[in-house]
C-alpha cells in the first residue's frame, strides 16, 4: 500500500472537502491494523499520543505507532505535542485522518517544531458564531473576523496564538461551514472547533449518527492537543436524541473513559482548558462523573450555548460560561444578560492562566456599563453591569469626585437587554431572544444632584477598569 503522510493528506482531504460528505466512514472489523510514524524533518518522534477516540497510546523510540481501531472508530488523530506547530489548512485544524471504507492501513502524521518556546501563548475562545443566513455571515465577516483579526495584529508577528470555537458554528444551515471557514481564514490563527447542538445532523438516526457532516467538515468531535504547559481537550456534551431538534447535555461513556486514557499521559502539573459546547455547571446531565475524572487537576472549563455569560467556580474547576460572539442571535450588540458581543481572550504563563472578556468593536478596557434610572424624589439608582466578575473582582464608585466604597450585587435584569429585546416584537427580526436575569449586576442609591458617576471594578488580577457616567 502507499504511504500517506498527513500533509498529503490534508490537500487531498481539504481539495474535496465539500463534495465528500455523503462519503461514508469505514465499518471496521475490529482486527484490521493502523500502523504509522509521527515523523518531523524526517526523523520519527518519541512520546507522541494517537488515538482512534478508543484506544490512546503513544508512539515507540522511533515515532512508531500501531492501532487497531474501534469498530465505531471516525478518525485517527495525534494530540500534537508541546513545542510543535498546529497542522492545519487555511488555519482551520487539521490534527486527523478520517477513516473511510477502502481506505490504507499506514497513516503518517508530519509535525514541524515552533522554532520557540511556547510556555507563554494566547489563545481565544469563540462561542456560538450560529450563522443561518447571508446577513449573518456578512455580520461575522466585517465585525467579529475583523475585530480578532485585529487583535491579532496588534499582538505582533512572533506571537502565538490560536482559537478555539466552542459549538453552534452555524445555525442547522451545514451550507455555511464554509463561510465560517473563510471568517477563520481571515483571523488569520489555527481555530480547533467543537460540535454545538445546532451544528448537528437530525432525523438521521441517533447521536451515533447525527455528527457526519461535521465531522466530515472537522474531524472528530472529542480530542486533545498541547501547548507549553497547557493540555487543551475539547469534548461533545451534546447528546441527541433522534428526534428533530432534542438533545440533551450528556458526555457518553466511550467519551468518558477516552478521557480517562488521555489524561493518563498527562502530568499533575498541567493545566488542564476543557471545551464543551453546553455548560457543564448547569447544563452536563453527568457532570459529576466529568468531575471525578477531574479531581486533583487545576482545570479551566470553557463552554457556550446560553448567549450569556457565567463564570462558575467548583472547587479546583473554573467554568467560563461565555457571552457569544453572534450575541443575542446577530439582532443587537448584547447577548440576553447585556454581555456585548465577543469573546474570550486568555494568555497562559507557564501553566498560569490570566484572561479578559473582548467585547466585539471596543477596546480590551472595555469592561462594565453603567446606567441610572429615577429611585424616588430625591434619589437616583446607578446600575453597573460587570459582564466578566468573579468573586475575587472588587467595585468602587465616585459620586461627583467622593469615594463611596463598594457597590452593592444583586441579581436582575440589564436595563439595556431589558430594553432592547422584552416583549413579542423585540428584537427584529428574531422576537424569541429574551433578556435574562444575572447576576453579574451592582447597585448604589445616589442623590438626585448627582452630576457625575465613576467606577472603578479590579478583576482577579489586579487591573483595574474606569467607566464614567454623566447624570
Amino acid at each position: 500500500m502507499k504511504r500517506r503522510k498527513f500533509i498529503q493528506h490534508v490537500s487531498l482531504f481539504t481539495g474535496g472537502l465539500l463534495l465528500s460528505r455523503n462519503n461514508s466512514f469505514a465499518i471496521l472489523s475490529g482486527t484490521e491494523k493502523i500502523n504509522g510514524t509521527v515523523l518531523s524533518a524526517g526523523k520519527g518522534l518519541e512520546g507522541v499520543i494517537i488515538s482512534d477516540g478508543y484506544s490512546v497510546i503513544a508512539t515507540d523510540s522511533k515515532g512508531q505507532y500501531e492501532i487497531t481501531p474501534h469498530a465505531d472508530a471516525r478518525a485517527v488523530f495525534v494530540s500534537t505535542p508541546a513545542g510543535y506547530e498546529f497542522n492545519h489548512d487555511k488555519c482551520v485544524a487539521r490534527h486527523y485522518t478520517l477513516l473511510k471504507k477502502n481506505d490504507e492501513t499506514k497513516i503518517d502524521f508530519e509535525l514541524t517544531p515552533l522554532g520557540k518556546d511556547d510556555n507563554e501563548h494566547q489563545f481565544l475562545i469563540w462561542a456560538d458564531p450560529q450563522v443561518k443566513n447571508d446577513s449573518d455571515v456578512e455580520k461575522m465577516m466585517s465585525e467579529s473576523a475583523t475585530d480578532v483579526k485585529k487583535l491579532v495584529a496588534a499582538a505582533g508577528s512572533g506571537a502565538l496564538m490560536h482559537g478555539i470555537t466552542v459549538g453552534d458554528i452555524v445555525w442547522d444551515e451545514h451550507k455555511y461551514y464554509p463561510d465560517y471557514d473563510k471568517a477563520v481564514k481571515k483571523m488569520g490563527i489555527p481555530f480547533f472547533q467543537c460540535l454545538g447542538n445546532h451544528d448537528m445532523d437530525y432525523n438521521k438516526g441517533g447521536d451515533e449518527t447525527s455528527d457526519v457532516t461535521f465531522q466530515q467538515n472537522y474531524g472528530p468531535t472529542y480530542y486533545s492537543f498541547n501547548r507549553g504547559q497547557l493540555h487543551y481537550v475539547v469534548m461533545d456534551n451534546v447528546r441527541y436524541l433522534g428526534k428533530d431538534r432534542n438533545y440533551d447535555g450528556f458526555l457518553q461513556k466511550n467519551q468518558l473513559d477516552w478521557l480517562q486514557k488521555d489524561l493518563s499521559f498527562v502530568s499533575k502539573d498541567k493545566l488542564i482548558i476543557l471545551c464543551v459546547h453546553i455548560p457543564v455547571h448547569s447544563g452536563t446531565k453527568n457532570k459529576n462523573a466529568l468531575y471525578d475524572l477531574l479531581e486533583g487537576r487545576n482545570v479551566h472549563i470553557m463552554s457556550g450555548h446560553t448567549h450569556y455569560h457565567v463564570n462558575a467556580i467548583k472547587e479546583n474547576i473554573y467554568e467560563h460560561n461565555h457571552g457569544t460572539v453572534c450575541g443575542a442571535w446577530w439582532t443587537g450588540p448584547i447577548c440576553g444578560d447585556g454581555t456585548p458581543c465577543g469573546y474570550g481572550v486568555y494568555k497562559a504563563k507557564g501553566n498560569e492562566l490570566s484572561w479578559y472578556y473582548q467585547s466585539t468593536g471596543e477596546e480590551a478596557a472595555h469592561q462594565l456599563s453603567i446606567y441610572s434610572n429615577d429611585y424616588n424624589d430625591t434619589e437616583k439608582q446607578i446600575q453597573v453591569n460587570i459582564w466578566n466578575y468573579d468573586p475575587a473582582w472588587k467595585t468602587e464608585y465616585w459620586v461627583d469626585g467622593k469615594s463611596k466604597g463598594a457597590l452593592e450585587q444583586f441579581e436582575g435584569f440589564d436595563p439595556k437587554a431589558y430594553a432592547t429585546l422584552l416583549g413579542p416584537d423585540l428584537p427584529k427580526p428574531r422576537g424569541f431572544a429574551e433578556p435574562r436575569m444575572t447576576d453579574h449586576l451592582f447597585k448604589a442609591i445616589v442623590p438626585v444632584k448627582t452630576k457625575k458617576i465613576k467606577v472603578v471594578a479590579t478583576d482577579r488580577f489586579g487591573k483595574k477598569f474606569t467607566a464614567t457616567h454623566k447624570i
